[in-house]
């Protein structure tokens, strides 16, 4: 049993740390109250390869795994710069098309997505629905060689920075008539694709749109793989990425935040000479909350090293577990920090409470809490399924 990185992830770590604190916190903060997008950042991650580490080689990656996608995520969060699409974008929709799709769709995104010139978002929840794509009402149909898309999708990141968006709908299998699931690369700019901005509490540069489908066409190769068949493991062969990063920003956002209470509550002084942070009614808080983020990177980097293995079924308990830890820990240590600065914390100046929406929507998305409990207790505790 092997804790340490390798040379070479320990020198990404180490890399994408500086990168991230050349930008900082307050670089975020900015755009995200301009209305603006952190395209510096993005396009400079992606030249200097970061956004590529999981893309093989041969399409202008580093040929890496989700373990260093998971260190790209972590480091630039922990740096104050929580990059969401690079949980869309990288994680789902780069291992989709590369596991899935044909040789000529991974020729032809790739490429773009390893440097960082080219965005694809994910589209699969619903406003009835919600995640469950036993139930999606977005259905794909036969239209001669081509596809017709018709449906409604919400809380879709970044329509407005992409180019495609991978959209999970429901085809008719012909054999037994009944509906399953088929991923489909849409250009955002398709006619009958529209969108509106959906105004959130959450204090970030990527924006959530929900989007209507309206017989939207599209051509035959607009169908992630060879054949319907591939579109079950399609689907699911983005989720375990997609939790394992997502879980990787919210520790390092934890991280962030206890780093800078922490600088805090070690210079404050209000009582004679002794810093407040020699008081353990503030110091045990912050020490609790920076064991429980720290026990959230054992899971997360357990998951990744599952994952980049093969070992999908074990990945999978290990990345809903490590979800949901990052969670937790990420609401806590944010909650916590602005606890200990005051009402300093509540500044922008300080830049923790700007992550208040963010961590707590990270209970909730991508999968809540609640769910994540349900299929531990069904899948490692042996229980009878609860919904």
């Amino acid at each position: 049993m092997n804790f340490d990185l390798t040379p070479e992830q320990d020198q990404l770590r180490d890399a994408v740390r500086a990168l991230g604190r050349r930008y900082g916190h307050s670089y975020f903060v900015e755009k995200a109250k301009a209305g603006e997008h952190t395209t510096e950042l993005w396009h400079e991650a992606g030249r200097l390869g970061y956004l590529g580490v999981n893309i093989p080689t041969e399409y202008g990656g580093g040929g890496g795994g989700i373990t260093e996608l998971a260190i790209v995520s972590e480091e630039l969060a922990a740096a104050g710069c929580p990059l969401l699409l690079l949980v869309v974008s990288p994680a789902i929709a780069a291992t989709v098309i590369n596991k899935h799709g044909t040789d000529e769709q991974r020729k032809r995104h790739l490429p773009g997505l390893a440097d960082g010139s080219q965005k694809i978002v994910f589209a699969i929840t619903e406003p009835e629905a919600g995640s469950n794509f036993h139930r999606l009402g977005t259905v794909a149909r036969r239209d001669g060689a081509d596809w017709l898309l018709s449906g409604r999708k919400c809380y879709i990141s970044g329509v407005d920075q992409a180019r495609h968006v991978l959209v999970v709908a429901r085809t008719e299998d012909a054999s037994t008539g009944k509906l399953k699931p088929a991923l489909f690369i849409v250009p955002t700019d398709a006619p009958g694709l529209t969108r509106s901005k959906l105004a959130m509490e959450i204090l970030s540069p990527e924006n959530q749109f929900l989007l209507y489908l309206d017989e939207v066409r599209l051509p035959g190769d607009a169908l992630v793989g060879e054949s319907l068949e591939a579109g079950l493991p399609a689907l699911f062969s983005g989720l375990n990425p997609e939790r394992i990063t997502v879980a990787a920003m919210g520790a390092g956002t934890g991280r962030y935040a206890i780093e800078r209470a922490s600088a805090y509550t070690a210079t404050r002084k209000v009582w004679g000479g002794r810093t407040i942070g020699s008081h353990q009614g503030i110091a045990h808080p912050l020490a609790h909350a920076a064991v429980q983020v720290e026990l959230a990177r054992l899971m997360i980097y357990k998951a990744a090293t599952l994952y980049d293995a093969g070992r999908d079924l074990e990945a999978g308990v290990s990345g809903n577990m490590a979800k949901y830890a990052a969670g937790e820990a990420a609401a806590l240590a944010v909650d916590t920090a602005v606890q200990a600065l005051g009402g300093a914390g509540m500044t922008t100046d300080y830049g923790v409470a700007t992550l208040l929406g963010a961590v707590r929507a990270g209970r909730i998305a991508p999968v809540s809490r609640e769910m994540i409990l349900n299929f531990v207790a069904q899948h490692v505790l042996n229980q009878a399924k609860s919904y």
